[in-house]
């Protein structure tokens, strides 16, 4: 927790969210924040910076991932890569979890698709025409079945995509 309070007032609002004191540094000048925290990157230490003033917008950039808090300056919010509009630290665990869910939605997706032109685009070169024992609408395949796969293909990974909206936010 890096933080321009007090240590007194640090260590009262790192015990409200599970920090331990050793990870606490206090009494840092809004200028030194970008430079703490690129003195952190260099431990190859993956760093999320929260903050909601215009002091903390260097940081906030710098920073491996950037929280803004929604009711926070405008300069803050825009240098922010997510913005927490409900003000709560709470989002920060929800849009890590989200955040997940997306990269392996897109993961599955990119395999979808791949499978469909990877199995499609050779039945429809004509690689299956010297093989008897396939029918013959897959060894001429007709260019209208071509383009049902491939129709086929985008409805999969936007019906997959659709499956986050369901996906619900369950924190321990």
């Amino acid at each position: 927790m890096l933080t321009g309070d007090n240590f007194n007032t640090a260590l009262s609002i790192a015990k409200e969210a599970g920090i331990d004191e050793k990870n606490i540094v206090a009494e840092v000048r809004p200028e030194q924040k970008a430079f703490k925290i690129k003195d952190l990157q260099k431990n190859n230490t993956l760093i999320g910076m929260v903050g909601d003033g215009i002091n903390d917008a260097p940081a906030l950039t710098v920073a491996d991932v950037g929280f803004a808090i929604g009711t926070g300056t405008d300069i803050a919010i825009e240098a922010g890569d997510i913005i927490l509009s409900s003000g709560s630290l709470v989002g920060i665990p929800k849009a890590v979890t989200i955040s997940r869910e997306t990269l392996n939605t897109i993961r599955q997706n990119l395999f979808l698709a791949f499978v469909y032109n990877i199995i499609l685009i050779p039945v429809a070169a004509g690689i299956l025409a010297p093989f008897d024992f396939f029918p013959d609408f897959l060894r001429q395949l007709h260019p209208i079945l071509a383009a049902i796969a491939m129709a086929a293909s985008s409805i999969s990974v936007v019906t997959n995509s659709l499956r986050l909206y369901t996906k619900k936010v369950n924190l321990k």
